[in-house]
C-alpha cells in the first residue's frame, strides 16, 4: 500500500525497500577491478594509497563534467590573472596532477610517465612565473 509523505511524494510503504534504497550508493558505481591498491606496496606509497582511497572514490562518483570544469577554470585563471593570485590558481591543478601521477606511476609505461613529468614541470614553471617575474 502506497502512502504519502509530507511533501506529497509517494512511498512504497515497505520498510525493507526503503532501507535498501538508503544503502544504495549515489552516483556512478565503482568500476570492476582486480585491485585497488598496488600489490606489495610499502611505506609511503602504501600510506598515500590508503589516504587517497576515499578522495578517489568521491571524485569518481561526481558527475563527469565537474572536475574538468573546475580544473579548466583554475587553469584559465592561472593564464589570465597576473601576479600571485594567478600562481595560487594554478597550485591546486599542479597538486592534483602530481597526486594522480604518483597514484598511477606503477602502472605507467615510459611515454605516460614522460607526459606526466612534462605536464607537472609546465605547471610548476607557470606557477613560479607568477610569483617570480622575469627581470628583463
Amino acid at each position: 500500500m502506497a502512502t504519502r509523505r509530507r511533501d506529497g511524494s509517494r512511498t512504497s510503504g515497505d520498510p525493507r525497500k526503503a532501507a535498501e534504497r538508503a544503502r544504495r550508493p549515489r552516483g556512478r558505481p565503482l568500476p570492476a577491478g582486480e585491485r585497488f591498491f598496488t600489490p606489495g606496496a610499502t611505506g609511503l606509497r602504501k600510506r598515500v594509497e590508503e589516504v587517497s582511497a576515499v578522495p578517489l572514490v568521491y571524485l569518481y562518483r561526481l558527475p563527469r563534467w565537474v572536475l574538468p570544469l573546475v580544473m579548466a577554470g583554475l587553469m584559465l585563471a592561472g593564464f589570465v590573472v597576473r601576479g600571485p593570485l594567478g600562481g595560487i590558481a594554478v597550485l591546486p591543478v599542479l597538486a592534483f596532477v602530481v597526486w594522480l601521477a604518483y597514484m598511477s606511476w606503477p602502472s605507467l609505461r615510459f611515454p605516460g610517465r614522460l607526459l606526466r613529468v612534462a605536464l607537472g614541470t609546465f605547471l610548476l614553471l607557470l606557477m613560479v612565473d607568477h610569483f617570480v617575474p622575469l627581470v628583463g
